[in-house]
Protein backbone atom coordinates (compact mmCIF):
# COMPACT_ATOMS: atom_id res chain seq x y z
CA UNK A 1 0.00 0.00 0.00
CA UNK A 2 1.44 3.18 -1.08
CA UNK A 3 0.71 6.74 0.43
CA UNK A 4 1.22 10.24 -0.89
CA UNK A 5 1.43 13.39 0.38
CA UNK A 6 1.23 16.46 -1.40
CA UNK A 7 3.07 18.95 0.17
CA UNK A 8 2.09 23.17 0.22
CA UNK A 9 -1.65 22.26 -1.51
CA UNK A 10 -3.54 25.10 -0.43
CA UNK A 11 -6.92 24.60 0.27
CA UNK A 12 -9.16 25.66 -2.18
CA UNK A 13 -11.00 27.88 0.04
CA UNK A 14 -7.46 30.42 0.41
CA UNK A 15 -7.53 33.65 -0.89
CA UNK A 16 -4.10 33.93 -1.33
CA UNK A 17 -3.55 35.53 2.36
CA UNK A 18 -2.03 33.71 5.24
CA UNK A 19 -4.56 31.74 7.56
CA UNK A 20 -3.04 30.30 10.71
CA UNK A 21 -5.60 28.48 12.44
CA UNK A 22 -3.86 26.31 15.80
CA UNK A 23 -6.25 23.57 16.30
CA UNK A 24 -6.30 22.06 20.30
CA UNK A 25 -8.61 19.59 21.62
CA UNK A 26 -8.13 19.38 25.55
CA UNK A 27 -10.07 15.96 25.71
CA UNK A 28 -7.26 14.57 23.28
CA UNK A 29 -4.71 13.41 26.15
CA UNK A 30 -7.53 11.97 28.00
CA UNK A 31 -9.13 10.08 25.40
CA UNK A 32 -5.35 8.64 23.73
CA UNK A 33 -4.87 7.41 27.55
CA UNK A 34 -8.35 5.43 27.76
CA UNK A 35 -7.85 4.05 24.54
CA UNK A 36 -4.09 2.90 25.71
CA UNK A 37 -5.73 1.32 28.82
CA UNK A 38 -7.92 -0.62 26.54
CA UNK A 39 -5.31 -1.87 24.55
CA UNK A 40 -3.49 -2.98 27.96
CA UNK A 41 -6.83 -4.60 29.06
CA UNK A 42 -6.95 -6.22 25.78
CA UNK A 43 -3.35 -7.47 25.79
CA UNK A 44 -2.96 -5.31 22.27
CA UNK A 45 0.53 -4.16 21.27
CA UNK A 46 2.00 -5.00 24.99
CA UNK A 47 5.55 -5.49 25.04
CA UNK A 48 6.47 -6.41 28.81
CA UNK A 49 5.35 -8.23 31.56
CA UNK A 50 5.10 -7.33 35.02
CA UNK A 51 4.57 -10.00 37.82
CA UNK A 52 4.11 -9.08 41.17
CA UNK A 53 2.82 -11.94 43.98
CA UNK A 54 0.97 -14.64 41.81
CA UNK A 55 -0.10 -11.61 39.40
CA UNK A 56 0.91 -10.64 35.85
CA UNK A 57 0.25 -7.34 34.44
CA UNK A 58 0.97 -7.09 30.66
CA UNK A 59 1.98 -3.20 29.74
CA UNK A 60 3.43 -1.22 27.44
CA UNK A 61 7.08 0.13 27.90
CA UNK A 62 6.85 3.19 26.64
CA UNK A 63 3.78 4.19 28.82
CA UNK A 64 5.46 3.06 32.13
CA UNK A 65 8.93 5.13 30.88
CA UNK A 66 6.79 8.48 30.24
CA UNK A 67 5.29 8.28 34.20
CA UNK A 68 8.42 6.72 36.00
CA UNK A 69 11.96 6.84 36.09
CA UNK A 70 12.63 3.99 37.43
CA UNK A 71 10.86 2.13 34.38
CA UNK A 72 12.73 4.79 32.04
CA UNK A 73 15.78 3.99 33.20
CA UNK A 74 15.40 -0.14 32.98
CA UNK A 75 13.99 0.25 29.84
CA UNK A 76 17.00 2.63 28.21
CA UNK A 77 19.79 1.86 30.64
CA UNK A 78 21.24 -0.82 28.01
CA UNK A 79 21.57 -3.64 30.04
CA UNK A 80 20.06 -6.93 30.31
CA UNK A 81 16.71 -5.48 32.12
CA UNK A 82 16.26 -3.25 29.13
CA UNK A 83 15.78 -6.13 26.57
CA UNK A 84 13.98 -8.72 29.21
CA UNK A 85 10.36 -8.94 28.01
CA UNK A 86 9.48 -9.61 31.73
CA UNK A 87 10.22 -7.73 35.15
CA UNK A 88 9.37 -9.94 38.22
CA UNK A 89 8.84 -8.14 41.58
CA UNK A 90 8.64 -11.46 43.71
CA UNK A 91 7.30 -9.97 46.88
CA UNK A 92 8.95 -6.48 46.88
CA UNK A 93 5.44 -4.67 45.86
CA UNK A 94 2.00 -6.25 46.34
CA UNK A 95 -0.15 -7.23 43.24
CA UNK A 96 -2.98 -4.79 44.03
CA UNK A 97 -0.85 -1.94 45.06
CA UNK A 98 1.12 -2.03 41.21
CA UNK A 99 -2.63 -2.46 39.99
CA UNK A 100 -3.26 1.08 41.53
CA UNK A 101 0.05 2.20 40.31
CA UNK A 102 -0.55 0.87 36.81
CA UNK A 103 -4.15 1.96 37.01
CA UNK A 104 -3.08 5.68 37.11
CA UNK A 105 -0.42 4.99 34.94
CA UNK A 106 -2.77 4.46 31.99
CA UNK A 107 -5.75 7.06 33.64
CA UNK A 108 -4.43 9.72 35.90
CA UNK A 109 -7.10 8.72 38.88
CA UNK A 110 -6.23 6.73 41.98
CA UNK A 111 -8.24 6.18 44.56
CA UNK A 112 -6.34 6.94 48.01
CA UNK A 113 -7.55 5.70 51.51
CA UNK A 114 -6.93 4.62 54.59
CA UNK A 115 -6.23 0.69 53.54
CA UNK A 116 -3.58 1.93 50.95
CA UNK A 117 -1.80 5.19 51.33
CA UNK A 118 0.61 4.29 53.10
CA UNK A 119 1.76 1.28 50.59
CA UNK A 120 0.98 3.18 47.85
CA UNK A 121 3.14 5.61 48.90
CA UNK A 122 6.33 3.36 49.79
CA UNK A 123 5.80 1.82 45.95
CA UNK A 124 5.24 5.07 44.51
CA UNK A 125 8.84 6.12 46.11
CA UNK A 126 10.11 2.70 45.15
CA UNK A 127 9.09 2.86 41.67
CA UNK A 128 9.14 6.38 41.14
CA UNK A 129 5.81 7.61 40.41
CA UNK A 130 6.54 10.54 42.61
CA UNK A 131 3.02 12.45 41.79
CA UNK A 132 1.62 8.85 43.84
CA UNK A 133 4.16 9.30 46.58
CA UNK A 134 3.05 13.25 47.10
CA UNK A 135 -0.31 12.47 46.60
CA UNK A 136 -0.04 9.82 49.40
CA UNK A 137 1.94 12.00 52.02
CA UNK A 138 -0.07 14.73 51.49
CA UNK A 139 -3.36 12.26 52.46
CA UNK A 140 -1.49 11.12 55.39
CA UNK A 141 -0.60 14.72 56.51
CA UNK A 142 -4.39 15.29 56.64
CA UNK A 143 -4.78 11.85 58.73
CA UNK A 144 -2.42 12.77 61.03
CA UNK A 145 -3.07 11.93 65.01
CA UNK A 146 -1.18 11.25 68.10
CA UNK A 147 -1.79 7.18 67.72
CA UNK A 148 -0.44 7.19 64.26
CA UNK A 149 2.37 10.20 64.36
CA UNK A 150 5.16 7.85 65.76
CA UNK A 151 4.68 5.49 62.06
CA UNK A 152 4.57 8.01 60.51
CA UNK A 153 7.73 9.64 61.36
CA UNK A 154 9.39 7.22 60.73
CA UNK A 155 7.94 5.78 56.97
CA UNK A 156 8.06 9.87 55.92
CA UNK A 157 11.77 9.93 57.29
CA UNK A 158 12.54 6.94 55.39
CA UNK A 159 11.03 7.85 51.97
CA UNK A 160 11.94 11.63 52.34
CA UNK A 161 8.53 13.08 52.71
CA UNK A 162 9.73 16.56 54.34
CA UNK A 163 6.07 18.03 55.35
CA UNK A 164 4.53 15.09 56.43
CA UNK A 165 8.12 14.13 58.09
CA UNK A 166 7.82 17.52 59.95
CA UNK A 167 4.02 17.65 60.40
CA UNK A 168 4.68 14.55 62.75
CA UNK A 169 7.65 14.93 64.27
CA UNK A 170 5.82 18.36 65.76
CA UNK A 171 2.86 16.04 66.41
CA UNK A 172 5.04 13.33 68.21
CA UNK A 173 6.67 16.83 70.57
CA UNK A 174 3.04 17.91 71.31
CA UNK A 175 1.61 14.56 72.19
CA UNK A 176 4.78 12.99 74.22
CA UNK A 177 2.49 11.76 77.02
CA UNK A 178 0.64 9.89 74.28
CA UNK A 179 3.13 8.31 72.03
CA UNK A 180 5.66 7.02 75.14
CA UNK A 181 2.77 4.37 75.63
CA UNK A 182 2.75 3.90 71.95
CA UNK A 183 4.52 0.07 71.55
CA UNK A 184 6.32 2.16 68.50
CA UNK A 185 8.47 4.25 70.99
CA UNK A 186 10.35 1.35 72.25
CA UNK A 187 11.00 0.49 68.29
CA UNK A 188 12.21 3.93 67.54
CA UNK A 189 16.01 3.71 66.08
CA UNK A 190 18.29 4.99 68.54
CA UNK A 191 19.10 8.52 66.84
CA UNK A 192 15.65 9.29 66.66
CA UNK A 193 14.85 8.77 70.41
CA UNK A 194 17.92 10.94 71.27
CA UNK A 195 16.76 13.57 68.74
CA UNK A 196 13.19 13.32 70.34
CA UNK A 197 13.87 13.22 74.13
CA UNK A 198 16.41 15.99 73.75
CA UNK A 199 14.25 18.44 71.81
CA UNK A 200 13.74 21.57 73.54
CA UNK A 201 10.23 21.86 72.30
CA UNK A 202 9.18 18.44 73.92
CA UNK A 203 5.55 19.07 75.88
CA UNK A 204 5.74 18.01 79.38
CA UNK A 205 6.83 19.63 82.43
CA UNK A 206 7.44 16.29 84.14
CA UNK A 207 10.91 15.19 83.63
CA UNK A 208 9.81 11.93 85.19
CA UNK A 209 8.32 10.81 82.13
CA UNK A 210 10.84 11.48 80.08
CA UNK A 211 13.72 9.46 81.95
CA UNK A 212 11.42 6.33 82.50
CA UNK A 213 10.55 6.45 78.59
CA UNK A 214 14.55 6.38 78.65
CA UNK A 215 14.58 3.41 80.88
CA UNK A 216 12.21 1.65 79.40
CA UNK A 217 13.33 1.87 75.20
CA UNK A 218 16.37 0.53 76.82
CA UNK A 219 14.90 -1.87 78.59
CA UNK A 220 12.78 -3.42 75.50
CA UNK A 221 16.38 -4.88 74.05
CA UNK A 222 18.63 -4.08 77.02
CA UNK A 223 21.18 -6.49 75.25
CA UNK A 224 21.84 -4.20 71.99
CA UNK A 225 20.52 -0.98 74.04
CA UNK A 226 22.69 -0.66 77.34
CA UNK A 227 25.46 0.84 75.51
CA UNK A 228 23.07 3.46 74.45
CA UNK A 229 21.78 4.67 78.49
CA UNK A 230 24.54 7.31 78.90
CA UNK A 231 23.61 9.23 75.84
CA UNK A 232 20.16 8.67 76.70
CA UNK A 233 20.23 9.56 80.58
CA UNK A 234 22.26 13.27 78.67
CA UNK A 235 18.79 13.92 77.10
CA UNK A 236 17.08 13.87 80.59
CA UNK A 237 16.96 17.41 82.55
CA UNK A 238 17.99 15.14 85.51
CA UNK A 239 18.61 18.40 87.38
CA UNK A 240 15.17 19.20 87.02
CA UNK A 241 13.65 16.27 88.49
CA UNK A 242 12.36 16.25 92.32
CA UNK A 243 15.14 15.72 94.76
CA UNK A 244 13.66 12.62 97.10
CA UNK A 245 12.81 11.26 92.81
CA UNK A 246 16.91 11.44 91.98
CA UNK A 247 18.55 10.52 94.84
CA UNK A 248 15.75 7.34 95.64
CA UNK A 249 14.95 6.20 92.03
CA UNK A 250 17.42 7.35 89.38
CA UNK A 251 20.70 7.49 91.60
CA UNK A 252 19.82 3.81 92.62
CA UNK A 253 18.38 2.53 89.19
CA UNK A 254 20.35 -0.87 88.78
CA UNK A 255 21.16 0.11 85.31
CA UNK A 256 22.77 2.85 85.99
CA UNK A 257 25.22 1.84 88.93
CA UNK A 258 26.69 -0.26 87.07
CA UNK A 259 27.59 1.81 84.65
CA UNK A 260 30.76 3.96 85.58
CA UNK A 261 29.57 6.35 82.35
CA UNK A 262 26.20 6.43 83.19
CA UNK A 263 26.97 6.74 87.33
CA UNK A 264 29.03 9.62 86.53
CA UNK A 265 26.19 11.51 84.45
CA UNK A 266 23.72 10.93 87.46
CA UNK A 267 26.72 12.33 90.09
CA UNK A 268 27.00 15.69 87.72
CA UNK A 269 23.42 15.85 88.14
CA UNK A 270 22.75 15.83 91.98
CA UNK A 271 25.84 18.52 92.08
CA UNK A 272 23.81 20.65 89.64
CA UNK A 273 20.62 19.93 91.70
CA UNK A 274 22.44 20.75 94.88
CA UNK A 275 23.71 24.12 93.42
CA UNK A 276 20.18 25.32 91.98
CA UNK A 277 18.54 23.85 95.60
CA UNK A 278 21.29 26.00 97.75
CA UNK A 279 20.94 29.03 94.86
CA UNK A 280 24.60 29.26 94.79
CA UNK A 281 25.41 31.29 91.28
CA UNK A 282 24.01 30.78 87.80
CA UNK A 283 23.32 27.24 86.71
CA UNK A 284 23.72 26.80 83.03
CA UNK A 285 24.32 22.83 82.74
CA UNK A 286 22.10 21.69 80.15
CA UNK A 287 20.50 19.11 82.89
CA UNK A 288 19.06 21.96 84.24
CA UNK A 289 17.77 23.34 81.48
CA UNK A 290 13.77 23.31 81.42
CA UNK A 291 12.29 22.61 77.99
CA UNK A 292 10.14 25.43 76.01
CA UNK A 293 6.54 24.43 78.21
CA UNK A 294 8.38 25.00 81.30
CA UNK A 295 9.31 28.46 80.20
CA UNK A 296 7.49 31.58 81.33
CA UNK A 297 6.60 34.50 78.92
CA UNK A 298 7.10 38.18 79.80
CA UNK A 299 5.96 41.17 78.15
CA UNK A 300 7.42 44.71 78.42
CA UNK A 301 5.52 47.48 77.74
CA UNK A 302 3.97 51.06 78.59
CA UNK A 303 0.95 53.31 77.95
CA UNK A 304 3.06 54.95 75.51
CA UNK A 305 7.01 53.90 73.63
CA UNK A 306 8.35 54.85 76.81
CA UNK A 307 8.27 51.41 78.93
CA UNK A 308 7.72 51.20 82.45
CA UNK A 309 6.47 47.93 83.20
CA UNK A 310 6.87 43.97 83.06
CA UNK A 311 3.93 41.51 82.67
CA UNK A 312 3.42 37.93 82.88
CA UNK A 313 1.50 36.58 80.26
CA UNK A 314 -0.47 33.19 81.47
CA UNK A 315 -0.95 31.51 78.36
CA UNK A 316 -3.64 29.04 80.24
CA UNK A 317 -5.74 31.35 81.57
CA UNK A 318 -5.23 33.87 78.58
CA UNK A 319 -4.37 36.80 80.56
CA UNK A 320 -1.61 39.34 80.50
CA UNK A 321 -0.50 39.78 84.95
CA UNK A 322 1.13 43.53 85.54
CA UNK A 323 4.19 42.35 87.84
CA UNK A 324 7.00 44.50 88.35
CA UNK A 325 7.50 48.32 87.16
CA UNK A 326 10.97 48.74 85.35
CA UNK A 327 13.51 51.05 87.20
CA UNK A 328 15.07 53.07 84.45
CA UNK A 329 11.91 53.80 81.85
CA UNK A 330 12.96 53.76 78.39
CA UNK A 331 11.71 53.16 75.18
CA UNK A 332 13.88 51.64 72.07
CA UNK A 333 15.66 49.20 73.84
CA UNK A 334 16.41 45.37 73.40
CA UNK A 335 15.08 42.33 76.01
CA UNK A 336 16.74 38.98 75.93
CA UNK A 337 16.26 36.12 78.67
CA UNK A 338 19.02 34.12 79.96
CA UNK A 339 17.79 31.20 82.57
CA UNK A 340 15.81 33.03 85.03
CA UNK A 341 16.49 36.22 84.28
CA UNK A 342 15.79 39.26 82.16
CA UNK A 343 18.34 41.30 80.50
CA UNK A 344 16.82 44.92 79.41
CA UNK A 345 20.23 46.40 77.07
CA UNK A 346 20.06 49.86 76.14
CA UNK A 347 17.55 52.12 74.78
CA UNK A 348 16.71 55.92 75.21
CA UNK A 349 15.15 57.37 78.42
CA UNK A 350 12.97 60.30 79.12
CA UNK A 351 15.31 62.73 77.95
CA UNK A 352 16.43 61.09 74.32
CA UNK A 353 19.87 60.14 75.51
CA UNK A 354 21.27 56.99 74.70
CA UNK A 355 21.97 54.37 77.38
CA UNK A 356 24.78 51.72 78.06
CA UNK A 357 22.54 50.48 81.05
CA UNK A 358 22.12 47.27 81.72
CA UNK A 359 19.13 45.92 83.66
CA UNK A 360 18.59 42.36 84.97
CA UNK A 361 14.78 41.37 86.34
CA UNK A 362 15.39 38.33 88.55
CA UNK A 363 12.09 36.09 87.53
CA UNK A 364 12.48 33.59 90.42
CA UNK A 365 12.96 36.34 93.84
CA UNK A 366 11.11 39.04 91.48
CA UNK A 367 13.80 41.70 91.69
CA UNK A 368 15.90 44.06 89.95
CA UNK A 369 19.48 44.58 89.85
CA UNK A 370 21.89 46.29 87.84
CA UNK A 371 24.95 44.80 85.32
CA UNK A 372 27.78 46.36 84.24
CA UNK A 373 27.00 48.86 81.23
CA UNK A 374 27.55 47.92 77.48
CA UNK A 375 31.12 49.32 75.94
CA UNK A 376 28.95 50.80 73.67
CA UNK A 377 25.86 53.02 74.33
CA UNK A 378 22.85 51.98 71.76
CA UNK A 379 19.28 51.57 70.73
CA UNK A 380 17.12 50.14 68.33
CA UNK A 381 19.58 47.11 68.26
CA UNK A 382 19.03 43.28 68.75
CA UNK A 383 19.87 40.77 71.28
CA UNK A 384 19.70 37.21 71.59
CA UNK A 385 21.21 34.26 73.85
CA UNK A 386 23.79 31.83 72.82
CA UNK A 387 25.31 29.39 74.80
CA UNK A 388 24.29 30.92 78.05
CA UNK A 389 26.09 34.21 76.97
CA UNK A 390 24.11 37.66 75.93
CA UNK A 391 24.93 39.35 72.06
CA UNK A 392 24.07 42.56 71.34
CA UNK A 393 24.03 43.38 67.96
CA UNK A 394 24.14 46.66 65.13
CA UNK A 395 21.45 49.58 66.19
CA UNK A 396 22.33 53.43 66.44
CA UNK A 397 24.58 55.13 68.85
CA UNK A 398 24.31 59.37 69.54
CA UNK A 399 26.55 60.89 66.54
CA UNK A 400 29.56 62.81 68.08
CA UNK A 401 28.94 66.18 68.63
CA UNK A 402 25.21 66.35 67.73
CA UNK A 403 22.57 66.22 69.85
CA UNK A 404 21.24 63.16 71.91
CA UNK A 405 18.22 62.51 70.25
CA UNK A 406 20.67 62.52 66.43
CA UNK A 407 21.36 58.93 65.72
CA UNK A 408 24.58 57.48 64.47
CA UNK A 409 24.56 55.65 60.86
CA UNK A 410 23.20 51.73 61.83
CA UNK A 411 26.33 50.45 63.84
CA UNK A 412 28.13 47.14 62.68
CA UNK A 413 29.46 46.66 66.28
CA UNK A 414 28.60 43.16 68.42
CA UNK A 415 28.89 42.82 72.14
CA UNK A 416 29.07 40.03 73.89
CA UNK A 417 28.55 39.55 77.56
CA UNK A 418 29.28 36.93 80.13
CA UNK A 419 26.65 36.19 83.14
CA UNK A 420 29.25 34.45 85.42
CA UNK A 421 32.20 37.47 85.11
CA UNK A 422 29.97 40.40 84.61
CA UNK A 423 31.67 41.42 81.52
CA UNK A 424 31.57 42.66 78.22
CA UNK A 425 33.73 42.04 75.29
CA UNK A 426 33.78 43.02 71.41
CA UNK A 427 33.35 40.41 68.80
CA UNK A 428 33.62 40.53 65.35
CA UNK A 429 31.52 43.22 63.62
CA UNK A 430 28.58 42.50 61.00
CA UNK A 431 29.58 42.40 57.94
CA UNK A 432 26.67 45.63 57.47
CA UNK A 433 25.40 47.58 60.03
CA UNK A 434 21.80 47.22 61.24
CA UNK A 435 19.15 48.92 63.30
CA UNK A 436 15.87 47.16 63.36
CA UNK A 437 16.49 44.03 62.77
CA UNK A 438 14.99 40.56 64.19
CA UNK A 439 18.02 38.57 66.11
CA UNK A 440 17.84 35.64 66.95
CA UNK A 441 19.88 32.74 67.78
CA UNK A 442 19.63 29.00 66.58
CA UNK A 443 21.62 26.01 66.05
CA UNK A 444 24.58 27.25 68.13
CA UNK A 445 24.43 30.90 65.60
CA UNK A 446 23.21 34.08 65.84
CA UNK A 447 21.37 35.04 62.60
CA UNK A 448 20.22 39.06 61.90
CA UNK A 449 17.70 39.48 59.55
CA UNK A 450 17.25 42.59 57.54
CA UNK A 451 16.72 45.93 59.57
CA UNK A 452 17.53 49.32 58.27
CA UNK A 453 21.21 49.56 56.70
CA UNK A 454 23.72 52.25 56.87
CA UNK A 455 22.07 53.88 53.81
CA UNK A 456 18.61 54.22 55.70
CA UNK A 457 17.29 51.33 53.35
CA UNK A 458 15.63 47.98 54.07
CA UNK A 459 18.24 45.25 54.02
CA UNK A 460 17.02 42.19 52.29
CA UNK A 461 20.07 39.82 54.03
CA UNK A 462 20.35 37.32 56.36
CA UNK A 463 23.75 37.73 58.50
CA UNK A 464 24.95 34.91 60.43
CA UNK A 465 27.63 34.77 63.02
CA UNK A 466 29.91 31.10 64.09
CA UNK A 467 31.04 31.88 67.62
CA UNK A 468 33.87 28.97 66.92
CA UNK A 469 35.50 31.11 64.06
CA UNK A 470 34.11 34.25 65.25
CA UNK A 471 32.84 35.60 62.35
CA UNK A 472 29.85 36.84 60.14
CA UNK A 473 28.90 35.53 57.13
CA UNK A 474 25.90 36.51 54.52
CA UNK A 475 24.46 32.60 53.83
CA UNK A 476 20.79 33.80 52.39
CA UNK A 477 18.88 36.81 51.02
CA UNK A 478 15.58 37.87 52.68
CA UNK A 479 12.50 36.57 50.94
CA UNK A 480 11.53 40.96 50.67
CA UNK A 481 13.48 43.19 52.04
CA UNK A 482 12.41 44.07 55.68
CA UNK A 483 12.71 45.96 58.90
CA UNK A 484 10.70 45.78 62.02
CA UNK A 485 10.28 42.51 61.84
CA UNK A 486 9.68 39.53 64.23
CA UNK A 487 11.66 36.34 64.85
CA UNK A 488 11.28 33.18 67.35
CA UNK A 489 12.54 29.96 67.15
CA UNK A 490 11.50 26.09 66.60
CA UNK A 491 14.19 23.78 66.51
CA UNK A 492 16.26 24.32 63.57
CA UNK A 493 13.37 26.64 62.09
CA UNK A 494 13.46 30.21 62.70
CA UNK A 495 9.92 31.79 62.09
CA UNK A 496 9.62 35.52 60.89
CA UNK A 497 6.53 37.53 60.48
CA UNK A 498 5.62 41.15 59.89
CA UNK A 499 7.30 44.47 59.59
CA UNK A 500 7.69 47.18 57.20
CA UNK A 501 7.89 45.22 53.96
CA UNK A 502 7.83 46.04 50.14
CA UNK A 503 4.81 43.77 50.13
CA UNK A 504 2.65 42.68 52.81
CA UNK A 505 3.49 43.23 57.02
CA UNK A 506 0.81 40.22 57.75
CA UNK A 507 3.42 38.18 55.49
CA UNK A 508 5.31 34.96 57.34
CA UNK A 509 8.21 32.74 56.72
CA UNK A 510 9.85 30.06 58.07
CA UNK A 511 14.25 29.67 57.71
CA UNK A 512 16.04 26.29 58.06
CA UNK A 513 18.63 27.58 59.97
CA UNK A 514 21.00 24.45 58.61
CA UNK A 515 19.95 24.77 55.24
CA UNK A 516 19.06 28.51 54.83
CA UNK A 517 16.17 28.13 52.63
CA UNK A 518 12.75 29.91 52.80
CA UNK A 519 9.26 28.45 53.04
CA UNK A 520 5.92 30.65 52.91
CA UNK A 521 3.96 30.23 55.97
CA UNK A 522 0.67 31.00 57.13
CA UNK A 523 -0.02 34.59 57.01
CA UNK A 524 -0.62 36.44 60.95
CA UNK A 525 -3.71 37.57 61.47
CA UNK A 526 -3.59 41.46 60.87
CA UNK A 527 -0.49 43.39 59.35
CA UNK A 528 2.10 44.21 62.35
CA UNK A 529 4.79 46.52 62.02
CA UNK A 530 7.31 46.21 64.96
CA UNK A 531 5.78 43.40 66.67
CA UNK A 532 7.41 41.23 69.02
CA UNK A 533 7.24 37.04 69.29
CA UNK A 534 8.14 34.35 71.24
CA UNK A 535 8.62 30.34 71.12
CA UNK A 536 6.37 28.69 74.06
CA UNK A 537 6.40 24.95 73.23
CA UNK A 538 5.46 23.95 70.41
CA UNK A 539 3.82 27.12 69.45
CA UNK A 540 4.57 30.83 68.50
CA UNK A 541 3.23 33.51 70.32
CA UNK A 542 3.64 36.64 68.68
CA UNK A 543 2.05 40.17 70.08
CA UNK A 544 2.28 44.22 69.34
CA UNK A 545 2.73 45.77 66.49
CA UNK A 546 1.03 48.53 64.53
CA UNK A 547 -0.11 49.56 60.60
CA UNK A 548 -0.51 53.00 59.65
CA UNK A 549 -2.64 54.74 62.67
CA UNK A 550 -3.84 51.14 63.78
CA UNK A 551 -2.63 49.04 66.77
CA UNK A 552 -2.67 45.76 66.93
CA UNK A 553 -3.97 44.67 70.27
CA UNK A 554 -4.26 41.05 70.16
CA UNK A 555 -1.56 37.74 71.40
CA UNK A 556 -1.80 35.73 68.74
CA UNK A 557 -0.73 31.95 68.89
CA UNK A 558 0.73 30.05 65.59
CA UNK A 559 0.76 26.30 65.63
CA UNK A 560 3.16 24.80 63.38
CA UNK A 561 1.39 21.19 62.56
CA UNK A 562 -1.56 23.44 61.60
CA UNK A 563 -0.06 26.30 59.81
CA UNK A 564 -2.92 28.28 61.57
CA UNK A 565 -2.73 31.80 63.83
CA UNK A 566 -5.02 32.42 66.45
CA UNK A 567 -6.07 34.88 68.43
CA UNK A 568 -5.72 34.18 72.11
CA UNK A 569 -6.39 37.39 74.19
CA UNK A 570 -6.56 40.78 73.81
CA UNK A 571 -3.52 42.85 75.59
CA UNK A 572 -5.38 45.40 78.00
CA UNK A 573 -4.56 48.75 79.79
CA UNK A 574 -3.92 49.90 76.22
CA UNK A 575 -0.55 48.70 76.48
CA UNK A 576 1.92 48.98 74.45
CA UNK A 577 4.26 45.66 73.74
CA UNK A 578 8.29 47.08 73.42
CA UNK A 579 9.55 43.26 73.94
CA UNK A 580 8.72 39.63 74.28
CA UNK A 581 10.86 37.45 76.27
CA UNK A 582 10.52 33.32 77.16
CA UNK A 583 12.38 32.36 81.02
CA UNK A 584 13.01 29.46 83.06
CA UNK A 585 9.77 28.87 85.23
CA UNK A 586 10.70 28.61 89.23
CA UNK A 587 13.08 25.12 89.22
CA UNK A 588 11.56 22.25 91.22
CA UNK A 589 12.39 21.36 94.53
Amino acid sequence: MSVSVHENRKSRASSGSINIYLFHKSSYADSVLTHLNLLRQQRLFTDVLLHAGNRTFPCHRAVLAACSRYFEAMFSGGLKESQDSEVNFDNSIHPEVLELLLDYAYSSRVIINEENAESLLEAGDMLEFQDIRDACAEFLEKNLHPTNCLGMLLLSDAHQCTKLYELSWRMCLSNFQTIRKNEDFLQLPQDMVVQLLSSEELETEDERLVYESAINWISYDLKKRSGYLPELLQTVRLALLPAIYLMENVATEELITKQRKSKEIVEEAIRCKLKILQNDGVVTSLCARPRKTGHALFLLGGQTFMCDKLYLVDQKAKEIIPKADIPSPRKEFSACAIGCKVYITGGRGSENGVSKDVWVYDTLHEEWSKAAPMLVARFGHGSAELKHCLYVVGGHTAATGCLPASPSVSLKQVEHYDPTTNKWTMVAPLREGVSNAAVVSAKLKLFAFGGTSVSHDKLPKVQCYDQCENRWTVPATCPQPWRYTAAAVLGNQIFIMGGDTEFSACSAYKFNSETYQWTKVGDVTAKRMSCHAVASGNKLYVVGGYFGIQRCKTLDCYDPTLDVWNSITTVPYSLIPTAFVSTWKHLPS
